[in-house]
């Protein structure tokens, strides 16, 4: 499922984005209702591109994955999300959700525990991460102890999140909601992380976001620990210094980057599209990584 707006009885698109669609109920005013219908199609991204064609029944996993944890992370944490139902149309089963509309903070939550992307580049120039100083002599794939919180700015679709420092980010939402998002979030990287390693997962990374619901409550929103949103490498084959077997869309990124692909990043042009290959060995990563986190096939 790739359309950007399919018409589903009772509900009125009003936005695409990368990868997901939103609906408000059809007899609201727009604007205005209490709740919202997400779903996530099969698109895939990577720098800042979404690339042709999807990968199947990835918009299902990542949908399905995302409610496995907002339930086991309820459990553990003192953070709400903005499931409502997974009461939905038909024609989006198992890929959408109802949620809370939230007043969204346009910043990326990220927690790293080990250094790898743009926290390597970064700290390669300059040994920090988002004016953040770590040792000197660390590697890709170096852990971090403890884990590090560095926000980005939300973009617009199609253009890039802009990595900020805490201070920054201090400025634009004020301190006591940053500190708040940064505590909330390295609490769940702490907890996601364990629950990922016992089962045979290294959660490097991974981004997440929060809004204020109709009582100003904080809420985690969008998807939460999916292979679009985190890092998961395979524990068993994990070796600092080099690039890891991974269970998310870093395969395409290599992919692209990679002279198998003809594509000059630097260039105007967009993204070749994805070989059979390609999108088939990524569609089994997404596959393996639902396996291997709930503990069940995927169907």
């Amino acid at each position: 499922m790739t359309d950007t707006a399919v018409q589903l009885p009772g509900w009125r698109h009003i936005y695409s984005g990368k990868v997901r669609n939103l609906y408000e109920p059809a007899d609201s005013v727009p604007g205005e209702s209490d709740t919202l219908l997400v779903v996530a199609t099969d698109r895939i991204s990577a720098f800042d591109h979404i690339l042709a064609p999807g990968i199947p029944d990835k918009g299902k996993i990542l949908t399905q994955l995302s409610l496995w944890w907002f339930e086991r992370l309820a459990d553990e944490l003192d953070v709400a999300n903005h499931v409502v139902s997974t009461e939905v149309p038909a024609a989006v089963a198992g890929r959408a959700m109802v949620v809370k509309r939230l007043d969204m903070f346009p910043i990326e939550a990220i927690a790293r525990g080990y250094l790898t992307g743009s926290g390597l580049a970064e700290y390669r120039t300059n040994g920090k991460v988002t004016g953040i100083e770590l040792p000197a002599g660390l590697v890709d794939g170096s852990k971090l102890e403890p884990a590090i919180f560095t926000p980005s700015a939300k973009a617009a679709v199609g253009d890039h999140d802009e990595n900020i420092s805490f201070a920054v980010m201090t400025a634009r939402i004020g301190h006591e909601t940053a500190d708040d998002i940064r505590v909330k979030t390295l609490q769940l990287y702490t907890t996601a992380e364990r629950i990922a390693r016992n089962a045979g997962i290294i959660l490097a990374d991974t981004k997440v976001e929060y809004g204020v619901d109709e009582r100003g409550v904080m809420t985690l929103g969008d998807e939460v620990l999916t292979p679009d949103s985190s890092r998961f490498w395979d524990a068993e084959l994990y070796r600092p210094g080099r690039p890891q077997e991974s269970f998310d869309k870093q395969f395409v990124r290599d992919w692209l980057a990679s002279e198998a692909s003809g594509w000059d990043q630097a260039s105007d042009t967009p993204p070749p599209e994805l070989p059979d290959d390609v999108v088939e060995k990524t569609a089994q990563r997404y596959l393996e990584a639902y396996r291997r986190l709930t503990g069940r096939a995927f169907n």
